[in-house]
């Protein structure tokens, strides 16, 4: 379990950016963790385009690993393209579940995670801020073709 805990994910996790709620976020996610009850709450707002996150707050509830992931995320997202963020969080799934290799990119400190892979039970504990990120950026996205549909 030390090789879990050390000094970057503890850094990671006294430090997390954004921490809060945005006030006119389009998309709004919170997810739980059923096997250890972390809880992770993702605000963000999307560009014109609905391509790239320009805000996001975070309001983490969970472990060491859960927020060092969320860290990372809040650290990273304002400019990235949502693509980005999707394809991030489909790596590190498939660093913790399926032995990948690590996300790189403006996300390659999720490396510092890959001891994770050999603790099942901690997986969806550290998937948590990601996912919660997709699905704020779904909603987001659900909200615009709402709207559009709406106006025409």
């Amino acid at each position: 379990m030390s090789e879990l805990y050390h000094n970057r994910i503890l850094e990671l996790a006294a430090e997390i950016p954004h921490v809060g709620r945005l006030a006119d976020a389009e998309g709004s996610v919170t997810k739980v963790s059923r096997v250890c009850g972390s809880v992770v709450h993702v605000d963000l707002k999307l560009d014109e385009a609905g391509e790239t996150v320009t805000e996001i707050a975070v309001d983490p509830k969970a472990c060491a690993l859960g927020q060092a992931a969320t860290s990372i995320l809040a650290e990273h997202a304002p400019g990235a393209p949502i693509s980005e963020i999707i394809a991030t969080r489909d790596a590190l799934k498939a660093m913790l579940k399926d032995g990948g290799p690590p996300p790189e990119g403006r996300f390659w400190e999720l490396r510092h995670l890959e001891p994770v892979a050999d603790y099942p039970p901690r997986h969806a504990s550290t998937m948590l801020a990601f996912d919660a990120a997709v699905a704020a950026i779904e909603e987001a996205l659900q909200k615009r073709a709402a709207a559009r549909e709406a106006a025409e």
